[in-house]
């Protein structure tokens, strides 16, 4: 069953309170716990004017519990903020992409990660503790897998009850339940929260895309067709992660976006996806 509240560890680094210099110090002994003899796992971020988020989403990786040696990756996108001046204080590695757009930065972090395995973050996302360990488990322990995904939750913004949400995400579930079963399961697959080799990503030429599609999804399927294996879906709660409702914001709020959803899943819209 999804949490209907916001967990203690999520809460906890969604709201810091302490200033960013004592954050930045925190991440950095965390981080490097996680940063063993060899690196496995490249978490990789893309960020595009992100201070206000990137320390939050950077306290709650560090804080990952797992067996694997894990490098963190921000790619700065052309921002115009602090965002790079703090993944920097914080000792996480940081590499600018001057080419404007996700494909172009999610690229970049792609060809410039050490670890075997890539698992892909957004800059406005808080990861649970297990995150790392639950994503990477399939694909280090199974064979067939190609890519990993995973589900998420909304963290309320604008006033809208989290309960709201929590029914809001169960329709969601049965949505992402018919894509898999009737459409096409790879539009289950966010770029926030998914997870495939490095190799095999280069030898489908990455996230480029065509027109039309977006850059997660289609890495997907491309890994699948290449005959590198099936998609697989991670489904605990101990990885599930939190973001904002800000996407949801954008298309209107949630009963206009939720419309708009419907009508993507129906075929009854052309309009492009949105992250969620």
């Amino acid at each position: 069953m999804r949490p209907i509240s916001i967990p203690a560890f999520i809460k906890q680094k969604y709201f810091l309170n302490e200033s960013p210099d004592k954050t930045c110090e925190d991440i950095r002994a965390a981080y490097t716990l996680l940063q063993k003899s060899e690196t496995v796992v490249s978490v990789v971020i893309p960020a595009y004017n992100e201070e206000k988020s990137i320390l939050k989403t950077l306290s709650a990786i560090s804080d990952n519990k797992t067996k694997y040696g894990v490098e963190i990756l921000v790619v700065n996108n052309n921002s115009k903020d602090k965002t790079e001046a703090l993944v920097n204080q914080s000792g996480v590695r940081c590499i600018l992409e001057t080419v404007q757009g996700i494909t172009a930065a999610r690229n970049a972090g792609l060809t410039a990660a050490k670890g075997k395995y890539i698992l892909n973050a957004d800059a406005d996302t808080i990861y649970p503790q297990d995150w790392i360990e639950e994503m990477v488990k399939p694909l280090a322990e199974q064979e067939g897998i190609a890519s990993v995904y995973g589900s998420f939750a909304f963290i309320p913004t604008q006033g809208t009850a989290r309960f709201v949400y929590f029914c809001y995400e169960y329709i969601a579930d049965l949505m992402r339940w018919m894509n898999k079963t009737f459409r096409e399961e790879a539009m289950n697959v966010y770029g926030f929260n998914s997870c495939f080799r490095k190799e095999e990503g280069l030898a489908v030429e990455g996230f480029n895309h065509p027109p039309g599609t977006n850059e997660d999804g289609w890495l997907a399927v491309k890994l699948r067709e290449k005959g590198f294996g099936k998609l697989y879906a991670v489904k605990k709660n101990s990885a599930l992660v939190w973001t904002e409702d800000r996407r949801i914001q954008m298309d209107g709020g949630l009963w206009k976006g939720s419309i708009k959803r419907l009508r993507r899943m129906l075929g009854l819209s052309t309009e492009g996806r949105t992250d969620l």
